[in-house]
C-alpha cells in the first residue's frame, strides 16, 4: 500500500492509483484478513491472473460486510466503478447486462476493494459471447471423498486426450477440480455444452459405480457427479488464481497434471498466504492451443460412443 488513512488506503498499480476504501475492514473473520489484504494478494498475482481474465465477462462475488455476512452476485456494473474500468454490453433474454471486464491489474486491485472476493469468468470473450474458448467440466467429490475427483480428473482426462483434446486441471479453491479444455472459437455454446454431455455420458458408462451424469442429487447415489452445465451461454466459473469466500481464504491453483498425484492434494491446498509460492509455480504456461470441439465430437462418435 503507497499510502493509507483511516478510511482509505491508495494502490499504485500499472500506472493508477486505485482507492481502497476501508482497508481494514476484516472480510474473513476467522483468518483475521482485511479487504487490504485481499487486495494485496490480487496485486501480487495479477501477472498471472489478468491474463486467465482479460476480454471476458465477469460475474462478481461480493462480500462488503465480510464472508460470514450477506454476500451477493453482481452483473451488471455499478454506477461508480470507474470510468477506465472495461465494460461490454451483452444480451439477455428480456435485455442487456453490462459487465465488468477485468484487462489489467489495476482493475483486478479495483474490484477487490469493491470487496469483491471471488471474480467468477465466462467461457468466451466479450467479442464473440456465444463462441466459447473454454470448456470445463466441474468434478465435485460425494461427501468429503477427493479421491473420488482425483481418479474422475485422471479418468477424463485420458478420454480427452483419446479425441485430442488437451486439458488442464485446476483446483477449484471450494470442493473439487475443474478440467478445462482450451477450444477454438468455432462452435457455439449449444454444440460444445451438448459435446461436453457426450464425453460425460461415455465416461459414465465406462464407470457406472463411481460416476454420474444425473443432475438429481437423490438419483446419484454416492456416486460423482460429471457437471458440464457450466458450458453455456451466460453461465460462469471460478477464475484461476481467484480466491474463494471460505474459512482460510483458499484459492483456485491451476495445476499441472503431475501434481494430482502428489501426496496431500485437496481443492483448497493453496490460500491467499501462498502467493509468493503460486508465483513460483507457472504450470499452465505452455498450455495447448485450442482445440475444434466438433472434430473432437466426430471423433467420439467414431469411437462408436458418442451421441
Amino acid at each position: 500500500m503507497s499510502a493509507a488513512t483511516d478510511t482509505a488506503a491508495a494502490v499504485r498499480v500499472g500506472g493508477r492509483t486505485v482507492e481502497v476504501p476501508r482497508p481494514d475492514k476484516v472480510l474473513f473473520p476467522a483468518d483475521g484478513l482485511t479487504k487490504a489484504d485481499l487486495a494485496d494478494y490480487y496485486h501480487r498475482v495479477a501477472r498471472r491472473m489478468v491474463p486467465q481474465l482479460r476480454g471476458r465477462p465477469l460475474m462478481l462475488e461480493r462480500h462488503p460486510d465480510g464472508i460470514d455476512g450477506p454476500g451477493f452476485l453482481q452483473k451488471d456494473v455499478p454506477d461508480h466503478f470507474p470510468d477506465w474500468l472495461t465494460r461490454a454490453e451483452l444480451p439477455k433474454a428480456d435485455g442487456t447486462v453490462t459487465y465488468a471486464l477485468c484487462d489489467d491489474a489495476a482493475s483486478l486491485v479495483y474490484l477487490a476493494s469493491q470487496a469483491c472476493v471471488t471474480p467468477h469468468r465466462w467461457l468466451s470473450r466479450a467479442d464473440r459471447p456465444d463462441h466459447p474458448d473454454r470448456l470445463v467440466f466441474d468434478l465435485d467429490p460425494p461427501g468429503d471423498d477427493f479421491d473420488s475427483v482425483l481418479r474422475a480428473a485422471r479418468r477424463l482426462r485420458a478420454l480427452l486426450d483419446d479425441l485430442g483434446l488437451p486439458s488442464l486441471p485446476m483446483t477449484t479453491g471450494s470442493r473439487g477440480l475443474h478440467v478445462v479444455v482450451p477450444l477454438l472459437r468455432r462452435d457455439a455454446f449449444d454444440e460444445v455444452r451438448a459435446f461436453a454431455r457426450d464425453v460425460a455420458d461415455v465416461l459414465a458408462a465406462r464407470h457406472p459405480d463411481e460416476l454420474t451424469t444425473a443432475a438429481r442429487k437423490k438419483e446419484r447415489r454416492g456416486r460423482l457427479y460429471l457437471d458440464v452445465q457450466r458450458n453455456g451461454y451466460g453461465q460462469t466459473a471460478v477464475a484461476p488464481y481467484a480466491v474463494r469466500a471460505r474459512p482460510g481464504a483458499p484459492v483456485a491453483a491451476p495445476l499441472d497434471w503431475a501434481e494430482l498425484d502428489e501426496p496431500g492434494l485437496t481443492a483448497r491446498r493453496w490460500t491467499v498466504r501462498d502467493a509468493a509460492e503460486l508465483l513460483d509455480r507457472e504450470p499452465w504456461r505452455d498450455a495447448p492451443r485450442g482445440h475444434s470441439a466438433a472434430a473432437a465430437r466426430r471423433r467420439l462418435a467414431e469411437l462408436g460412443e458418442g451421441g
